[in-house]
Order: structure tokens, then C-alpha cells, then sequence
């Protein structure tokens, strides 16, 4: 049992107080937390059953997301259970604000209330990196420790000398203290500007008039940009904001009604539904129907290496993806299930009586038969632009 904490896994860390209102003595340094957090995000030994570090979903070799093209990744206590979503990237959220459900953007009108933003996880009910880190260390669809002093023993059995050294010799004789140093560690890692926000691709060497786009990778962009068109940009942003390099998301929450996912087998109970910011994962905001369908926007930032899409990884094409936005109003059956009459069940992954929380702004403002806002060479254009996003590039 943890000294002062209230509950297994807990999410306070044994009081009401501020994450870092009682902290370290002196502070450890930024290199050496950072050091410590790389270690632990790569230990396997760190889950219930051994197999699962943060590393195996979130693989540094493939920009911190997913390695394979499985929908959902497995874990739990055995290591072979499945979860019921997507692995998201860990890369670019080091600008992610807290979750609130008013958003003004101060960059812009202050009185245009974007509705709820912020937070990470794909429902957004972390609000900061060291709160995200807890969430896979107790999560049952992932390293599933039992609480945080199962989460200690193993840090102690194999990093205790690095962690000593970090914290101080008497670093385990308060489990709270010492578990907090766990999470400050690899919130620190992921901090690290070279390997989570290197900015390095072709299109932030083209915004730092480094390189020339392509003419497919221009026409791209407008499309992208094109209010009448992909109308990207809306909740991906792809202008630089105060100078600063663009992020590809607004932080925002949207509905757009992605097609179920029944390789994921919790979607084989049709009872089920994964309705992101009310629930189920989420528990705070479950009586807000406005809310349910909405999952946050995430950055399209190295999307053209992604193996899964969206959030329960129901396509495995960034060409299908694009492709959905133009044609899910104009061609549903190409989308969506039937029933047993052989009606089309669109949105077939959203209660009926949350369909009018689904965007229906260009390109989702078309009906079945009408021409899709953008076309299939539009469509080939975006995704060449996408794929300047890719960090690494080199000059020719």
C-alpha cells in the first residue's frame, strides 16, 4: 500500500495538491530526469506481464506510434489481450493545453468559443504529459499493474541505482515521492526536442524557405487549405502562428463519424460503443450527450508513415483516409455496414441519437449522389502534400 495515497493506481497523487507543490530537494536535473525516463519508457519489465514497455506501442522507430498494422495493439496482464483503440503518436504534443471545454484562441477572436479542447489521450482526459504517463502503467489493455508500489518494486529491482542517483539514496523511503519521480522522469523524455519535435520535414525546411515544394505537393497544400475543398486546415492548422512552426491540429474535438472497427473485438458486441469524450474510458463528461462521438483532432505530422488511422484504426491507407472525408456523405455504401435487409447502416459506430453531433462542414456538408467537395486528383494531391510532413527530410 502506498504511504498517503488514496486508492490503487491512483490518480491523486495522495492529496489534493498541485503535481509539483511537493517535489524534490534539490530538483534533479533536466539531462539526467530525461536519461532516467528513456530507460523506463524502454523497460518491458516495468508491465504485469513483462512483455509491454511504453516503447512496444509507441515505438521511437516509428515516430512514436504504432510498429505494426494492427488496429488496436495488445497488452494487459498476459500481454495478448486487445485494447479498443488506436495507438496515437507521441510526437508534437509538447504544446497540447490542459483539456477545457472552452477554447478561445488568443491568436485570433477572442469571443469565437472553439467548444472543448485540449488534453492528450484521443478522449483528452489527461491534461498533462506526467498525468498521460500514469494512464498505460495501470491501464488493463496495457502494462496493467495492479498500483503504484507494483510499479516501484520493478523500477527499484532494475533501475534502483540510476534512480538513487537521480533522486538521492533515500529516494524509496516515501513510495508517493518516489512514484512522482517515475512520471517526472519520463515526462521529461518526452521533452526531449530531437526525438519528440525535431521539426525536420520538407515542409518545415519550405516554411524556412529551405526547400521547394513539388507541383503536386503545392496543389496539395491548396487543397488542403481550400475552404471549398479538403478544408484541412480548419481543425489542422498549416500556417506558421506567431512565427512559430504549425502543429496540424487546432487541439479541438471532433465527430466525423468514422466507419466501426470489428476487428477490434470488444466492437463485436453490438451494445458497445466507443463514444470518446462521454465515455467509456472517459467517466467525467458522460452525462454530456453534446460531447459523445468527439475525439480529439491529432496532429497530421509524420501521418503519411502511420500504419493505423484514427481512433479505433480502421483504415491502414492515409489515401483511404482522405478518401473517407470526400466520399462519406456522397458514397456511404462504400463505407458503411448494411443491415440484415441490405440497407445502408451509415454511421454505424454512432448511436442515432448522436448523429447531430457529427460535423457536417465542407467536405461533409454533400448527400448521397452529389459530386464530393474535392476530387480523386485532389485526393492524390493531399496525401503528396501529407507526406512533406514526414520528420527526416533531407536536401537533395
Amino acid at each position: 500500500m502506498l504511504t498517503g495515497a488514496v486508492s490503487i493506481g491512483a490518480v491523486s497523487m495522495g492529496d489534493d495538491r498541485p503535481f509539483y507543490s511537493r517535489s524534490f530537494e534539490p530538483m534533479p536535473q533536466a539531462f539526467a530526469l530525461a536519461a532516467l525516463g528513456r530507460q523506463l519508457f524502454s523497460d518491458p519489465a516495468l508491465s504485469a506481464s513483462g512483455r509491454i514497455a511504453c516503447a512496444t506501442c509507441h515505438d521511437p522507430k516509428h515516430d512514436f506510434g504504432p510498429p505494426n498494422t494492427e488496429s488496436v495493439q495488445r497488452g494487459g496482464a498476459d500481454g495478448r489481450s486487445f485494447g479498443v483503440r488506436a495507438v496515437p503518436s507521441l510526437k508534437y504534443t509538447q504544446n497540447t493545453p490542459p483539456f477545457t471545454e472552452h477554447f478561445v484562441d488568443d491568436d485570433g477572436d477572442d469571443s469565437v468559443d472553439q467548444g472543448p479542447a485540449g488534453g492528450r489521450t484521443w478522449d483528452g482526459r489527461s491534461s498533462s504529459t506526467h498525468d498521460q504517463a500514469r494512464l498505460p502503467l495501470f491501464s488493463p489493455f496495457e502494462m496493467a499493474n495492479r498500483d503504484a508500489g507494483a510499479v516501484l518494486a520493478k523500477v527499484r529491482a532494475g533501475h534502483g541505482a540510476q534512480f538513487r542517483a537521480v533522486f538521492g539514496e533515500k529516494v524509496f523511503d516515501d513510495q508517493v515521492l518516489a512514484f512522482k519521480g517515475v512520471l517526472m522522469a519520463l515526462e521529461a523524455y518526452q521533452q526531449s526536442p530531437a526525438e519528440f519535435y525535431p521539426y525536420s520535414s520538407k515542409y518545415d525546411a519550405y516554411l524556412k524557405h529551405e526547400a521547394s515544394l513539388s507541383a503536386q505537393e503545392l496543389r496539395g497544400l491548396a487543397a488542403f487549405n481550400d475552404p471549398e475543398k479538403g478544408n484541412c486546415a480548419r481543425c489542422h492548422p498549416s500556417a506558421k502562428i506567431k512565427g512559430a512552426l504549425p502543429q496540424f491540429t487546432d487541439f479541438g474535438f471532433a465527430a466525423i463519424g468514422t466507419p466501426r472497427n470489428l476487428g477490434i473485438p470488444a466492437n463485436r458486441d453490438r451494445r458497445y460503443y466507443d463514444l470518446g469524450l462521454c465515455g467509456p474510458l472517459r467517466t467525467d463528461l458522460q452525462d454530456r450527450i453534446e460531447y459523445c462521438g468527439l475525439f480529439r483532432t491529432p496532429s497530421l505530422r509524420n501521418a503519411a508513415r502511420r500504419p493505423v488511422f484514427m481512433h479505433n484504426g480502421v483504415f491502414h491507407s492515409l489515401g483511404d483516409v482522405v478518401r473517407f472525408y470526400a466520399e462519406r456523405d456522397t458514397k456511404p455504401e462504400k463505407w458503411y455496414s448494411r443491415t440484415a435487409d441490405g440497407r445502408i447502416l451509415k454511421f454505424d459506430d454512432l448511436p442515432a441519437v448522436y448523429v447531430a453531433n457529427l460535423d457536417t462542414q465542407v467536405p461533409f456538408d454533400r448527400r448521397a449522389g452529389d459530386a464530393p467537395a474535392f476530387s480523386e486528383q485532389d485526393i492524390e494531391d493531399i496525401v503528396a502534400f501529407l507526406r512533406t510532413l514526414s520528420d527526416g527530410y533531407l536536401p537533395p
